[in-house]
């Protein structure tokens, strides 16, 4: 039941991301709200950096945040942005129907050199440090649309911009 739980929810929020990065415009993707604030192409590279660590919550028992960047060079158009979510997708996609209620008990190690951040089962890694991080992030590049005045598609039911039309 755990494993059927995972998998739809990440079928769903996964298309949902999808959906808010298929709205990116190419012409805003150095645009930024604030200083301390990721680029909008930055943002949704970020969010592409989460489906690697998630890729990575199935095929490692830790992960080492000092060995990996925390940030990457902006992919700089939406198409590009596209092409690697999906292939990321179908990685998950493929991880999550290979693995099985015992392989997401397995305890999951977040680190950062020795000190330990988190320790937890899989499944409970790949909702909070995985998909939760994603939704999070997802959210911030729903504001950044809206500062754009770009309109934003709904996630949970349709947004204020689909009931206007």
């Amino acid at each position: 039941m755990v494993r059927q739980l995972i998998i739809g929810d990440a079928m769903y929020e996964l298309a949902t991301t999808r959906r808010i990065l298929d709205c990116l415009p190419d012409e805003h993707m150095t645009w930024r709200p604030h200083d301390k604030s990721m680029t909008l192409g930055g943002l949704a590279t970020h969010l592409i950096n989460l489906l690697n660590w998630q890729v990575a919550i199935f095929q490692h028992t830790e992960f080492d945040l000092s060995t990996v960047p925390l940030r990457r060079e902006a992919l700089e158009n939406r198409s590009d942005i596209l092409v690697e979510f999906d292939a990321n997708v179908g990685k998950i996609d493929k991880l999550l129907a290979d693995c099985d209620e015992k392989t997401l008990g397995e305890e999951w190690t977040l680190r950062h050199g020795e000190q330990i951040i988190r320790r937890e089962p899989r499944a409970l890694a790949f909702r909070t440090f995985g998909l939760s991080h994603m939704i999070h992030h997802r959210a911030q590049l729903g504001v950044y649309l809206r500062l754009l005045n770009i309109p934003v598609p709904g996630m949970y039911g349709p947004s204020a911009d689909e009931e206007a039309q």
